[in-house]
């Protein structure tokens, strides 16, 4: 096939002006510069009067504006949004029979951590890529262990009806790319994770764990049959460890990245707070939809829009070109449409997820602009139709 003129098709006049659409550490806020961070609690304790202050000013920023109910408690803990889930898990469960649910590359990790290193017997209820278990076999009797948007798959459940107001067991649910973006039914919800890399384009490495009342009432008639690292430990003789709630943390965090979470939270509530927020994520998933429904070469993953993400958004290549390769290199074909992308500055780390389905991901949460996305579009079609070209030469 080399003997095929293939012309280069021209590229676009117009380029985002922040490229920036990786799905974590995601873009940071407009208008984000490293001056905002000039009043960072640096060079002392965490611990100090000012540390702690600035810690909790991080808790109770938290609290409103993701409204979370005041019986419940926030703390920052380490490890990013896995940490929180894995204190979570290693807390709590045991005491009851367990139900996970795994439809993207997060959920799965929960169920290998539960069943092979917590060694605790469980229902896992799965789903491919794109698509949702069946929510109706949620059981009330059981702790259930979910992601509520799922990063790698871009699919979300669409509401907490699936769990049951009355339920018996706790309901534990990695919230790290729902939270800010997503309405979250704190009543349905004993255990919320989220991290801060996520949705508010925070720094990496602290997660945030909120409990319900539930969850404290477990934590203080429950002991784990496995020893507990320090680094998880929420109780002390028996009773929770109130203070972790109120910034004093169970190790050192970074005061730099707790000054640059609260420059992200101060932001939001400048713009308008969570209606704001989500309102911003939809329209982003919305410059998308409109140029994926005219655009033949691609489709959603999350085919149902009920269920689809307005912040991980991922897509799937459907041209036949592309779709006849072996699957290697299908694959090989999404890398190198996301490595043109990167190339010409226009979009970087968009690279579907290693495990997932090869595609691209494109983060759609309110740090990004709409008009960014809508520059992006036309420089996806250059993209697809220059790598596409490459295969009729090859």
């Amino acid at each position: 096939m080399g003997d095929i003129a293939v012309t280069t098709p021209p590229k676009p006049a117009m380029r985002p002006a922040r490229p920036e659409f990786s799905s974590g550490p995601c873009a940071k806020r407009p208008g984000w510069a490293p001056e905002n961070l000039q009043n960072a609690v640096l060079g002392r304790s965490h611990r100090s009067k000012l540390g702690k202050a600035r810690l909790k000013e991080a808790i109770d920023r938290t609290r409103e504006l993701l409204q979370v109910p005041e019986d419940y408690l926030i703390g920052i803990v380490p490890g990013s949004d896995t940490g929180a889930m894995e204190m979570a898990m290693w807390s709590l469960l045991g005491a009851r029979p367990v139900q996970l649910l795994a439809f993207e590359s997060f959920g799965k990790d929960w169920v290998t951590d539960v069943t092979k290193q917590l060694k605790v017997e469980a229902e896992v209820l799965s789903a491919p890529y794109g698509q949702l278990p069946d929510l109706a076999k949620v059981r009330k009797d059981a702790d259930l262990v979910f992601t509520w948007n799922g990063t790698t798959s871009g699919v979300r459940v669409p509401d907490a009806a699936f769990i049951a107001a009355d339920r018996e067991g706790l309901a534990i649910c990695d919230a790290t790319s729902a939270a800010f973006a997503q309405d979250l039914d704190w009543a349905k919800l004993d255990v919320a994770t989220f991290s801060w890399q996520k949705a508010l384009g925070g720094e990496a490495g602290h997660g945030m764990l909120i409990l319900g009342p539930r969850a404290v009432a477990r934590l203080e008639s429950h002991t784990p049959p496995w020893p507990l690292p320090k680094l998880f430990r929420l109780t002390k003789a028996g009773k929770l460890n109130a203070e972790i709630f109120e910034g004093s943390t169970i190790n050192t965090p970074s005061m730099l990245c707790v000054e640059d979470y609260l420059d992200a939270l101060r932001w939001a509530a400048s713009i308008g707070g969570l209606a704001e927020l989500r309102r911003r994520a939809d329209a982003n998933l919305a410059v998308l939809e409109a140029w994926a429904q005219k655009t033949p070469w691609v489709a959603f993953l999350a085919e149902d829009p009920s269920i689809r993400s307005n912040t991980s958004v991922c897509l799937k290549v459907i041209d036949p070109r592309v779709t006849s390769l072996p699957e290697d290199a299908q694959a090989d074909f999404a890398k190198k449409l996301a490595a043109a992308l990167e190339k010409e500055d226009v979009a970087y780390d968009v690279a579907g997820y290693r495990d997932a389905p090869p595609g691209l991901r494109i983060w759609c949460g309110a740090t990004v602009d709409a008009s960014d996305l809508e520059a992006l579009t036309p420089w996806l079609d250059w993209a697809f139709q220059t790598t596409a070209d490459q295969l009729q030469t090859a």
